[in-house]
């Protein structure tokens, strides 16, 4: 299991997850023109006057948890592939998700907003989960073309 290189992939996915469950994404800063300067970091966790970023938290949650649910499931290469195409789709889903709170704060509070570096994890998240696919998929064909020649 570990000597797979999927394996690591899936293993930094899953680091970079549980870093982004801490780490801010974005930082949202009231205007040049407003009389005091107010600065709040939105995270998974919160951070911002916002209420309710369940949504947030729950997809950063859920990134780093499939990833690793599909490290332990080497022997069935076919399910691991298909749940990393859903673990992609998650990543994407993640962008959205984080879009639709920038909006709800900047028409609710009137802020200015600023992406984060941390806001690229679920980027590299995607990447690293498709060449992990990749990588078990060639797995997949290697263990067909051997039962092939038996």
């Amino acid at each position: 299991m570990i000597q797979r290189i999927q394996t690591l992939y899936l293993l930094a996915v899953v680091a970079l997850g549980i870093a982004l469950i801490w780490l801010p994404v974005v930082q949202l800063v009231t205007p040049e023109e407003a009389e005091m300067l107010q600065v709040w970091e939105l995270g998974a966790l919160g951070g911002a006057p916002l209420q309710g970023v369940w949504g947030l938290l729950l997809t950063t949650i859920l990134i780093p948890f499939l990833a690793f649910v599909d490290i332990f499931l080497y022997k069935k290469r076919i399910l691991q592939a298909r749940l990393n195409i859903f673990l992609v789709m998650l990543c994407l889903g993640y962008y959205g998700v984080l879009a639709l709170y920038i909006w709800l704060a900047k028409m609710s509070m009137n802020v200015e907003w600023h992406i984060l570096p941390y806001a690229s994890f679920p980027l590299i998240c995607m990447v690293l989960t498709l060449m992990a696919t990749r990588r078990i998929l060639k797995d997949e064909a290697l263990v067909r073309a051997a039962d092939r020649i038996r």
